[in-house]
């Protein structure tokens, strides 16, 4: 009895050792899962010759952005590495893998929409993505949505660097810079067409290569094309008045910043002319326009804080001949006879209020102010009559008469 009692003594004894040394394999398991990414990540940062931070990964590795990057300047400070990270895994072509900089979810996606936002270069990737947390809610891992294969990224570059500088070519080397955009802004509308569902139309393959996009297109291309020119330019997201998504872009000249939205000066996208088509003239309202002028149609997200764009010196009416601060009759008349006498297709006017515009509207279709001008363009044309066709934009207070 005595041998048996102690026998079942030393088998309950050895297991409960086999308990504890399981519970404790057990707790280094779940603690080494737990911390794997982090140790993943010290480990990154000290090999490669000792890199501390994704700012020394970029610059070692030929990452060193050549543009002004507005929306990292604008991030908070503490995404500054979640944002740098991405891009050099971006770069590097890591269409996935872990993510080790410490942030949550929505701070992921602020950093990545930003990197994509400041590169229109990166033209491989989509705008969604799969991410991986632990259990803290941080991100660990990231699945990127890829739109053109990696074997095919070094010719389409090829390609599309080609495209730009197609473009740039163009255009006088001694142009001042609001030139330079208003001669980009006037390529992409002479050479891309809006087409919802255009392939790849959310990234800059689709208006430089393959010429129908949508506004993501326009607007990347034109950020694209301008940085290779050394100019700054930003990609801004909103909404239209009438609920859409929408996007555009930011200029600065001389240190004041203005919008400019390509797509909705293509005559394509506007197509808003009474009794016709828009004859393919361009829309230059939205050149270097004011946020006044913007906002009554377009409202930016609060993704990016923005600066005041007040400054209307670049205003194409103005620069041109084209505006007129009060409605005064002789004016105008004398302004519609010298389009007729130039042989001019059509004639633009902006008015300073919404007063002078409707005075302009009365006296030009109801009040006799276009007889003159068209019994003119008669006499010249030797016909008996004529036909016009006129747009009204009370957004911009703008009338376009087109002979």
């Amino acid at each position: 009895m005595r041998s048996g009692a102690g026998n079942g003594r030393r088998r309950s004894g050895f297991s409960v050792v086999l308990c504890i040394l399981l519970v404790i394999a057990a707790v280094v398991c779940v603690f080494c899962v737990i911390n794997f990414d982090v140790i993943e990540r010290v480990r990154y940062q000290l090999t490669s010759g000792g890199l501390e931070s994704w700012e020394d990964a970029a610059r070692e590795e030929g990452f060193v952005s050549a543009v002004e990057e507005y929306y990292y300047d604008n991030l908070p400070e503490q995404l500054h590495e979640a944002y740098r990270e991405m891009y050099v895994h971006i770069m590097r072509g890591e269409d996935s893998g872990l993510f080790l900089a410490y942030v949550s979810g929505d701070d992921f996606w602020k950093a990545y929409y930003a990197v994509l936002a400041d590169h229109p270069e990166i033209f491989w990737i989509g705008t969604s993505a799969q991410i991986e947390t632990d259990f803290t809610g941080r991100v660990v891992g990231y699945d990127l949505e890829i739109t053109v294969p990696a074997e095919a990224r070094p010719s389409m570059r090829q390609n599309l660097e080609a495209a730009a500088d197609e473009c740039i070519a163009r255009i006088p080397s001694i142009a001042a810079d609001y030139e330079r955009i208003k001669d980009v802004y006037e390529y992409l509308i002479d050479t891309v067409e809006y087409r919802a569902g255009s392939a790849d139309s959310q990234n800059i393959q689709s208006a430089l290569l393959y010429h129908t996009s949508v506004c993501a297109g326009y607007a990347k291309a034109f950020q694209y094309i301008l940085h290779r020119m050394g100019l700054f330019c930003t990609y801004i997201t909103g909404k239209t008045k009438d609920g859409g998504d929408h996007g555009w872009n930011m200029v600065r000249i001389d240190g004041e910043y203005y919008y400019v939205d390509v797509t909705w000066g293509d005559p394509v996208f506007v197509g808003q002319i009474e009794g016709g088509d828009s004859d393919n003239v361009t829309n230059y309202n939205y050149l270097c326009c004011t946020e006044s002028d913007l906002f009554r149609t377009h409202i930016p997200d609060d993704s990016i804080t923005l600066p005041p764009c007040t400054s209307d010196k670049y205003d194409y009416y103005k620069l041109n001949g084209f505006y007129y601060e009060t409605f005064d009759y002789s004016t105008i008349q004398n302004a519609l006879m010298n389009s007729v006498w130039n042989g001019e297709h059509s004639i633009v006017m902006k008015f300073g209020s919404s007063e002078a515009l409707e005075a302009a509207r009365y006296e030009l279709f109801e009040g006799g102010l276009l007889d003159e001008p068209g019994q003119y363009l008669m006499d010249l044309s030797g016909v008996t009559t004529w036909n016009y066709r006129y747009h009204v934009d009370d957004d911009f207070r703008l009338i376009t008469i087109y002979w």
